[in-house]
């Protein structure tokens, strides 16, 4: 427990840093921007791309809803596949928390990877995997410009952005990624506890050795950017090289089992294995640079005062932004995993005329595993033509859906972003 205690009391103050400005982006940043660049098939839309991707604080999991409606809305493969790469791998927040545990360099270097990594992933997609007939779904409403979105931003005023911002950042954020970040401080703990400190020597000197285990590993499991950096850390504190820790930074947030299924089902199975290759291609190749042409003290000297300063004791700042953090997430978690949505009450008479006597179906959804993916659903469903409102619970997995659009309208729109969904029966 001790060693768990350290590295959140060290990690604290820059994640909330690193959650409150995520908040910010969200609030103030028009969800236009991240889709009118990206149709044409060419190196713009790949960039556009991968820049806007790199600061959003999405999860790997919440990317992948998000790309998908990215690509179901016009963004080309290549565009698709970059900021598939780019997105999780990086994030404000993640980049905050990386500086404070791993130093300057690992904070410069992650989002330099990302960006290069998603660049190659998306070119080669455009060029060997080309755009086929798309598919466009029919929605009832246009998108917004950049200039209504604006509008809408400051009609809703200071408050309601205020309130927003700490919402999303506190409340939403901590939900979706609250429990992988407990868990990567968790295997931190049990690393630095169990892992003996000569475990990695059989390694040194063989980098390559190195990073193929770390790529068997990282690939299918689930990481996200925040969560890996503390398990990056007991890693290198029992010998893991520098160049092999950034392959857990880049692979393990970049891709995991389910990521590969959507890519192959939506996508493609060749783009999926050149969505692959970028990750695994650029990991390593950024891990042999670090490795043989940079200088190990960059990287492992921020280690070093990591260690002095947790042997000093924790300032009373560091305590308290841990004692305020370990609250928010407490309070997130206790509200996702623990308090059951009430039903919202079914009206017991006959002509009242409330939406559970109009055409109303509950479908169920399978693979939300976050806020963003709620979202995704949610808004994809609303777009189609005849829908009246839609409501999606993402403690019951299930979407409540009003109006005439049929059963398959509804779910060829949801499995397009990489979601099962089927009519639940009574």
């Amino acid at each position: 427990m001790k060693e768990i205690f350290e590295l959140v009391n060290e990690m604290s103050p820059y994640l909330l840093l690193g959650f409150l400005l995520a908040g910010v982006m969200h609030v103030f940043v028009p969800s236009t921007l991240y889709s009118r660049y990206l149709s044409a098939g060419n190196f713009r839309s790949v960039l556009y791309s991968a820049l806007f991707g790199i600061p959003l604080p999405l999860c790997s999991c919440g990317t992948i809803p998000t790309a998908m409606s990215l690509h179901r809305e016009g963004a080309s493969k290549g565009a698709t596949v970059s900021f598939l790469i780019a997105t999780p791998q990086t994030g404000v927040d993640s980049i905050i928390a990386t500086y404070s545990l791993m130093g300057l360099p690992f904070a410069i270097l992650r989002p330099v990877a990302a960006l290069f990594t998603a660049l190659f992933g998306g070119l080669i997609v455009n060029k060997f995997a080309p755009e086929e007939t798309k598919m466009q779904t029919q929605t009832k409403v246009e998108e917004k410009t950049l200039k209504e979105e604006f509008g809408e931003i400051v009609q809703r005023g200071w408050g309601r952005n205020l309130w927003g911002v700490l919402k999303y950042a506190f409340f939403d954020m901590m939900q979706d990624i609250g429990k992988w970040l407990v868990i990567g401080l968790v295997v931190a703990g049990l690393i630095t506890v169990f892992v003996p400190d000569t475990f990695f020597n059989t390694f040194k000197g063989n980098t390559l050795l190195s990073i193929g285990l770390v790529l068997a590993f990282a690939i299918p499991m689930y990481l996200c950017a925040t969560g890996s950096i503390p398990i990056a850390v007991a890693l290198m504190l029992k010998g893991l090289s520098p160049g092999a820790a950034l392959v857990l930074l880049m692979a393990g947030p970049a891709s995991n089992a389910a990521s590969i299924l959507v890519v192959s089902k939506v996508l493609g199975k060749r783009t999926m294995l050149l969505y692959l290759l970028s990750i695994i291609g650029g990991a390593t190749l950024f891990a042999l640079g670090i490795d043989y042409l940079l200088p190990q003290e960059w990287f492992t000297a921020p280690l070093k005062q990591l260690h002095t300063c947790c042997a000093d004791g924790s300032s009373a700042f560091n305590i308290g932004a841990t004692i305020v953090l370990g609250l928010l997430l407490l309070n997130a978690l206790v509200w996702r995993y623990a308090v059951k949505k009430s039903d919202e009450g079914s009206c017991e008479c006959e002509s009242c005329g409330c939406a559970s006597h109009k055409q109303t179906t509950v479908y169920r959804v399978g693979g939300m595993s976050c806020n963003h993916c709620r979202t995704n659903v949610e808004k994809t469903i609303s777009q189609l033509e005849g829908v009246e409102s839609v409501s999606v619970d993402l403690s019951t997995e299930t979407a409540t859906v009003t109006g005439s659009a049929s059963e398959d309208e509804i779910r060829h729109a949801v499995e397009s972003i990489g979601f099962k969904i089927e009519k639940e029966r009574n």
